[in-house]
């Protein structure tokens, strides 16, 4: 049997993300900053953020999501 090629799930060869890794606190202390973000993102699609900070936007957007579902459903219960 041939041997099955596997996905690289967004890596490159190496094993590395291919996403752009940058501490977006940094990059918008930069005057120019969020214009460069704008255009990698436009380009390659993402940019990971490795900010000491990261982890915190991670969990609020979490916690929006959930709030969300819950307001969906009492909607969805209501009607």
């Amino acid at each position: 049997m041939s041997e099955r090629n596997k996905p690289h799930n967004g890596r490159d060869g190496d094993g590395n993300f291919r996403v752009k890794q940058v501490d977006l606190d940094d990059v918008r202390t930069d005057p120019d900053g969020e214009d460069f973000l704008r255009d990698d993102v436009r380009q390659g699609g993402a940019v990971a953020d490795t900010g000491a900070l990261a982890g915190e936007r991670a969990a609020e957007i979490g916690r929006r999501i959930e709030e969300n579902r819950d307001d969906v459903r009492k909607l969805a219960d209501e009607q």
